[in-house]
């Protein structure tokens, strides 16, 4: 690739790296608007009380006020959201996913969700209802046992339903693979391989579950186009977060998080909700407000945790590089990564510190070329 060529790739990355940003921060705004007015027009209370009309029984009005209010936001948001994940994607030859596919998906995702918040919203009314004022402590236990157990299923539940996937055939590759796990102290199932090509070209690769459903996942665009040194580059990095315990200290940040929204909301919901006319947090209707919290407190909290996984990603990165001996082929496959997905590998310091929860490319390339001439020396 000429240096024309290149001005050009990375021109074209920042392109669809500034047009994905915009999205994200629209989206953002969007919902927070939407959330907003719909408690504060009235129209939360006015739902509540028109499903009691209905139905007095709590296990119907419950399921059905989730289900009104999340099609309801996945009908408003649809013009965003099919820019940011269908549109942009095709504008930028990063996908050939057929439109019929693509909404497929996102039905799926949407009953997916469902099931999920009516799950957290049943476990978060029952424990209000048992203890008026430790509830939140009771909340904040369950979510955080309840996204161990999401980690656990996913590989085996969730991924199926978006992905088809085959154990790998390249035993060559697979042995590898097993071998490096083997070297890090990493238990692993087997190594799979998923159809990550009929939805997109970007390329990926993963380690999910946890205990037995813990597994490699390898995405076709990535196996097809990469070599065996790039691969076991990759993977490296994603078994040196387990030998490090980043997922563990990641799990202890997210319970911090999720106890401190919890509390926060127990000591402030009286105050919240009076300024949309309602009365307590067992009131369905202020379903919207609690949404607000989680949202706003999001957004607070982004930098931090951006900041926390990018020390974790380059610590990652160095005992890779350590492990496998091999900086050129880590140097290699993130400069093939960063093409193949558009990466941006330069942003504004500003666009880093909100969006990016791994270091920039060119910051993990010059990190690896460190080693690559303290070998040469």
């Amino acid at each position: 690739m000429t240096q024309s060529d290149k001005a050009g790739a990375q021109d074209n990355a920042k392109r669809y790296a500034s047009w994905k940003y915009v999205v994200s921060l629209s989206e953002t705004a969007y919902t927070i608007i939407l959330v907003a007015v719909f408690a504060g027009t009235g129209a939360s209370r006015i739902l509540e009380e028109t499903l009691y009309r209905m139905s007095a029984n709590r296990l119907i009005v419950i399921p059905a006020y989730i289900a009104i209010l999340g099609a309801g936001y996945f009908l408003l948001s649809l013009p965003l959201h099919f820019l940011g994940s269908y549109t942009l994607e095709h504008v930028f030859s990063l996908s050939k996913q057929k439109i019929g596919d693509w909404f497929l998906d996102q039905l799926k995702a949407g009953v997916i969700s469902f099931i999920i918040g009516l799950i957290l919203a049943g476990v978060f009314y029952y424990c209000l209802s048992i203890s008026p004022h430790g509830w939140w402590i009771l909340v904040s236990c369950f979510w955080v046992f309840f996204s161990v157990i999401l980690a656990k299923v996913t590989p085996i539940v969730i991924i199926p339903l978006f992905y088809k996937s085959s154990k790998l055939t390249d035993e060559t590759l697979r042995s590898r693979i097993i071998a490096l796990a083997g070297k890090m102290k990493v238990k692993i199932l087997d190594v799979f391989e998923i159809d990550f090509s009929k939805k997109t070209l970007k390329a990926n690769a993963a380690f999910v579950g946890v205990g037995n459903t813990r597994r490699v996942l390898l995405a076709d665009t990535l196996k097809d186009k990469y070599s065996n040194d790039e691969i076991e580059a990759i993977l490296a990095h994603e078994f040196a977060h387990y030998r490090l315990k980043h997922l563990l200290k990641i799990v202890f940040v997210n319970a911090a998080a999720t106890i401190a929204i919890f509390y926060f909301l127990s000591v402030s919901s009286n105050f919240s909700l009076s300024l949309v006319g309602l009365y307590a947090l067992s009131d369905l209707a202020a379903l919207p407000v609690i949404l607000l919290y989680f949202l706003m407190f999001g957004i607070i909290m982004q930098p931090l945790e951006a900041y926390i996984s990018r020390s974790f990603e380059r610590h990652a990165d160095k005992m890779a590089i350590e492990t496998t001996g091999n900086p050129g082929a880590f140097i290699s496959m993130m400069e093939k990564l960063a093409s193949q997905n558009l990466s941006d590998r330069s942003p504004h310091p500003v666009i880093k510190f909100f969006f990016f929860d791994h270091p920039p490319v060119d910051e993990r390339v010059a990190m690896a070329e460190k080693y690559r001439e303290g070998e040469r020396a």
